[in-house]
């Protein structure tokens, strides 16, 4: 019982948990942060399309 306690408490002391869990964090936000770029240069480009599209008469056949 003593050797679990003595390795559970020298993990609790190692510093590599947390920095990870910090960089899981870090990278975390930068998803979020990138998905919500991506989803508003979207919505923009689309409405901007779309504009353009309708602005451009459909050529008539002959």
């Amino acid at each position: 019982m003593r050797a679990i306690t003595k390795s559970v408490v020298e993990f609790m002391k190692k510093e590599d948990g947390p920095t990870a869990v910090e960089y899981a964090v870090m990278l975390a936000l930068i998803v979020v942060v990138c998905i919500a770029a991506i989803t508003a240069i979207g919505t923009n480009a689309n409405s901007t399309f779309s504009a353009v599209g309708s602005a451009i008469k459909p050529a008539t056949a002959s």
